[in-house]
């Protein structure tokens, strides 16, 4: 930290010390990259997507490369909440970063289960994954109507006993109604966006490139749409909003606190660049100190129109 810069910031509850998260799906638990850098620098680490039984995911292949962008379509394999809590928390809390456990499933009762066995759990926050495209079952339907989304965030919200971070997929006619229903359901924050539905065709073999057919995009091409979206959801709730898609750099972050983010999640830049976090850190505070900021909070909301 440069001087009396202060990069804290709190998530509905959650403290963390700089406003870097990475995002979940791209960074794993933490080990590969724990390789590269030291994962002490982060504000926090989004695990990979867990659900309550092991999941062997989606045939491959899984992953497409698309204009500033990647398809997946891995489909949440995972080893199970269980396992995660046995064999991957006692290596996360090495560390002096928040844990933020990203929480999926088929039916409300499994998401209700989830929480309740993540909430006795040492993690630090809990982020309901709504809005998963890769998964035929579940996930899609419920983050896609403010209905849905109302009625799996109010009754999970009963078994919360950590903050609860809403993510919202932007597969949908108007997030900020999305948004305000688990505003109002008890999220104590959302995260937006996750990945927009898309597909890729070989012209040669007539087929899809994907096993799945379909998949998330994700990367540099999303950005324009997760700025407007975290624009329009962080002017329709009053909770704080976690904004992620397409950053690549702290320019990028920056931009997203000035649309209203809280925070920022980076995922897939973490592929071309496994540095990309502790650089976005760094250039944040040289944005600060270049611009006579003293607190990161200061920057949130503050676009000029």
């Amino acid at each position: 930290m440069r001087g009396n810069i202060n990069l804290k910031v709190n998530i509905g509850g959650l403290e963390l010390k700089n406003p870097v998260i990475a995002a979940s799906g791209c960074f794993g638990f933490g080990r590969e990259y724990s390789r590269f850098f030291d994962l002490n620098r982060l504000g926090g680490i989004a695990v990979k997507g867990l659900t309550l039984l092991p999941r062997k995911g989606n045939p491959p292949p899984r992953i497409a490369e698309t204009p500033s962008g990647i398809l997946n379509s891995v489909g949440l394999q995972n080893p199970g909440v269980h396992a995660f809590i046995e064999k991957e928390i006692p290596f996360l809390r090495k560390f002096d970063t928040s844990i933020i456990v990203n929480a999926s499933g088929s039916t409300v009762e499994e998401y209700e289960k989830m929480v309740e066995i993540l909430s006795d759990a040492d993690v630090d926050a809990i982020e309901l994954n709504l809005s998963c495209p890769n998964v035929k079952e579940g996930c899609l339907s419920f983050g896609s109507s403010p209905h849905r989304v109302r009625e799996v965030v109010s009754r999970v919200k009963k078994y919360a006993k950590k903050p609860l971070i809403v993510k919202l997929s932007p597969n949908v006619t108007d997030i900020a109604e999305i948004a305000k229903a688990a505003e109002e359901a008890g999220a104590d924050s959302v995260s937006l966006i996750n990945t927009i539905l898309g597909m890729a065709i070989n012209a040669k073999t007539r087929r899809p490139i994907l096993g799945n057919v379909t998949g998330g995009l994700s990367g540099p091409a999303i950005k324009p749409v997760a700025l407007r979206m975290v624009y329009e959801v962080s002017k329709a709730v009053s909770i704080p909003v976690i904004g992620m898609g397409g950053i690549t750099n702290g320019t990028d972050a920056v931009e997203f606190f000035l649309a209203g983010a809280t925070a920022v999640m980076i995922g897939t830049a973490g592929f071309a660049n496994p540095m990309v976090w502790v650089e976005t850190i760094e250039v944040i505070e040289a944005y600060m100190a270049e611009n006579s900021v003293n607190s990161v909070t200061d920057l949130i909301g503050g676009l000029i129109v």
